[in-house]
């Protein structure tokens, strides 16, 4: 019932975040403490949360749940097998595509990797020939191709799930060593690629050059259902759902499925009880973002909403919405004992 109510009756001591359950308190007390609260018998790996021990445990016992139709190949992750498909399909995985847009935003200067995604290792083969490349090292498990056995290495750590580099801060943990001292930016504050432009700064040189495309007005990625153009990869994929019905993010406690990555993000919150987005003012935290904007015009007395016919403004958008029936005559509404239309509601007592 906590999530319907609200109650959040768990609070961690160090950070005053709230959850209305005993068990998210506990695994979330493990980011200040960096103790594993699930351990690998096996192994001795250890893990802050189950799910991940489970996922793991699937390298000692050679489980494979996830199986290609096409070819009865198994895997262990979801995403391998979505990878693999498009060894069938001839299709890039979303992964490939995320890193060949990073390649473009860096001009190729982070690894030096040739990756393939071709249904054969012969056509794998010529293409690094065109490329003065030879891409001797295959990944057996999604077909990706790579110049240096020692790159192929720390892709494997996608399949097997192992993430051995690890923020001292929040205890998130990452494949490789660079990427772990991209993230550490996020706490320490710092934007080492500034637009020459504008001014802005970029914890990340291919977010600073995918910017740059604003000022340019490049949008080299394209929907080829309905023409509308995006400059980054990642945004025309995501678009792309809206046509395709695709929603490949489900939340594993109540299945809902969701289209972006960054929805069910938000979504789960719901089951955490996490309010991550705190007013300053008077403590009182929110999920959403939006939703502390539109408090803030509380303490500030800002009308966040103005009306373009009568300039009258308001806090709230559903205030604004009511409003806007005066100027354009909707009714939305039915009177149930005479079926005359109304601008509000009416009550339905007697």
């Amino acid at each position: 019932m906590r999530i319907h109510t609200g109650e959040k009756s768990y609070t961690c001591q160090q950070c005053r975040k709230s959850f209305s359950q005993k068990g998210n308190l506990k695994v979330h007390m493990s980011v200040h403490t960096g103790e594993s609260l699930f351990n690998c018998h096996q192994c001795g790996k250890s893990f802050t949360i189950k799910g991940n021990l489970e996922v793991h445990m699937r390298i000692h016992n050679g489980e494979k749940p996830f199986i290609c139709p096409k070819c009865g190949k198994s895997f262990c992750q979801k995403g391998n097998l979505k990878g693999h498909m498009s060894v069938h399909t001839g299709e890039k995985c979303e992964e490939l595509n995320e890193m060949e847009d990073k390649d473009q935003s860096e001009k190729h200067d982070f690894t030096g990797e040739s990756f393939s995604c071709s249904q054969t290792e012969q056509a794998t083969q010529k293409r690094a020939q065109k490329t003065g490349a030879r891409s001797n090292f295959i990944c057996q498990q999604c077909g990706k191709s790579f110049t240096k056995k020692e790159t192929l290495i720390v892709h494997m750590k996608i399949h097997t799930g192992e993430k051995p580099y690890t923020c001292q801060q929040c205890g998130k943990s990452f494949i490789d060593n660079g990427t772990l001292q991209r993230h550490i930016r996020i706490h320490t504050g710092e934007k080492p690629y500034t637009c020459q432009q504008c001014g802005k700064s970029f914890t990340k040189r291919g977010n600073c050059n995918a910017h740059m495309r604003i000022h340019t007005g490049e949008k080299p990625y394209t929907c080829k259902w309905c023409g509308n153009c995006f400059i980054r990869k990642g945004c025309l994929e995501s678009h792309m759902r809206i046509h395709t019905g695709e929603k490949p993010y489900t939340c594993q406690q109540c299945g809902k499925s969701f289209s972006q990555k960054r929805n069910l993000k938000v979504h789960m919150r719901t089951h955490t009880g996490e309010k991550p987005y705190t007013c300053k003012l008077c403590g009182k935290s929110f999920c959403h973002k939006g939703n502390l904007k539109v408090h803030m015009s509380v303490h500030t007395g800002e009308s966040l909403f103005n009306c373009q016919q009568c300039g009258k403004r308001f806090t709230i958008n559903g205030n604004l919405e009511v409003h806007m029936r005066i100027h354009n005559g909707e009714m939305p509404f039915i009177c149930p004992k005479c079926g005359v239309f109304v601008k509000k509601e009416t009550s339905k007592a007697t």
